[in-house]
């Protein structure tokens, strides 16, 4: 059966919207903007109002029903409270988990009581009025709600730290800044958020707070690290957990985002196969996990592409003068 698959939000994320396609998807891509690039590479694209427009989740469920879809994909987090709050009237699956985990991850300070509750280790963190005056510092302003590594400061002593509270222009909290080296864990889970693999990857090099150099690694620790963390949440679907291994093997979340990461194509490459088990889940079926089911070693460095476009003959924009782009190398375990 081929699973008809709508991506929300599909902006840039090319790399996804082509992996499904060779996963044996139909792609439909949904943006406001008819500039977004993964539009043109999707069998269909749709165009959709802006997420906060009342006729947002309308659209939504016209397309679902225009093209049959199966599965619905969000690729940023600005449309997850929307669809989930309308999953019943969706029929399709969403590839979200519940409310109360999108409402509690998306705030990263919920994030931090929800770890300090269940026992996972989380660097410090305070309300801006909470904050003790013995507090070592440096220490961090960061915004609750946000992505992108926007509105984060550095205060390294009270003053800084009172500074940046009243400069920043968004409901923020303090976090104590870590010191050990980080990683991001790319998980999969099933719709009983079972985690069906965590795939650690390092740090190498990032910008705008998405990776741009990174190596898979097979660490046990870090793989049943992730996993415990996805299970903990309830995660449904993949997601990406930043942490950090502290000087005595501790290791801290400070972020996790329930959905595909910038990083994507390096856990793909390594051969994770999360297209193939969301296309599995919206077929009803039961993977069993594979944790540690990966290749270590696999660098990602990643690079700007284009995509030129002229007006077609109706008036809409068309890929022009060259051939979209193919994938430079063969999916894990081809020929």
């Amino acid at each position: 059966m081929v699973v008809a698959v709508l991506f929300t939000c599909a902006g840039q994320r090319v790399d996804i919207v082509s992996a499904f396609e060779r996963a044996g998807a139909t792609t439909i891509a949904a943006d406001l903007d008819p500039l977004a690039p993964a539009l043109y590479h999707a069998d269909r694209k749709i165009m959709v109002p802006r997420v906060d427009d009342p006729g947002y989740v309308a659209a939504i469920r016209t397309a679902i029903e225009e093209h049959d879809v199966c599965l619905i994909v969000p690729l940023t987090d600005l449309d997850h409270i929307p669809l989930v709050r309308a999953r019943d009237e969706l029929d399709s699956l969403l590839l979200l988990p519940g409310e109360d985990v999108v409402r509690r991850v998306g705030d990263k300070y919920l994030t931090h009581v929800f770890f300090e509750g269940r026992g996972i280790p989380s660097p410090t963190s305070w309300l801006p009025d909470e904050v003790p005056d013995d507090a070592g510092y440096p220490l961090l302003v960061k915004v609750r709600e946000g992505f992108g590594s926007r509105h984060i400061f550095r205060a390294h002593d009270r003053d800084e730290l009172d500074f940046f509270l009243r400069y920043t222009s968004v409901d923020s909290f303090v976090q104590t800044c870590c010191a050990g080296e980080e990683f991001s864990i790319d998980v999969f889970c099933d719709l009983d958020a079972r985690c069906l693999n965590s795939i650690p990857r390092t740090m190498i090099q990032s910008k705008g707070g998405e990776s741009i150099k990174g190596m898979t690694i097979g660490d046990r620790d870090l793989i049943d690290f992730g996993a415990h963390v996805a299970q903990s949440l309830g995660l449904v679907g993949p997601g990406t957990i930043q942490c950090f291994r502290e000087a005595d093997g501790r290791h801290e979340v400070t972020d996790v985002n329930p959905r595909f990461g910038g990083a994507f194509p390096l856990p793909l490459a390594a051969g994770s196969r999360y297209p193939e088990l969301a296309l599995a889940l919206a077929a009803g079926e039961r993977p069993e996990p594979q944790l540690g089911d990966f290749r270590p070693g696999v660098v990602m460095t990643r690079f700007f592409s284009h995509l030129c476009l002229t007006s077609g003959d109706d008036g809409s924009l068309e890929p022009f003068a060259e051939e979209l782009p193919e994938p430079i190398a063969s999916e894990p375990g081809e020929a």
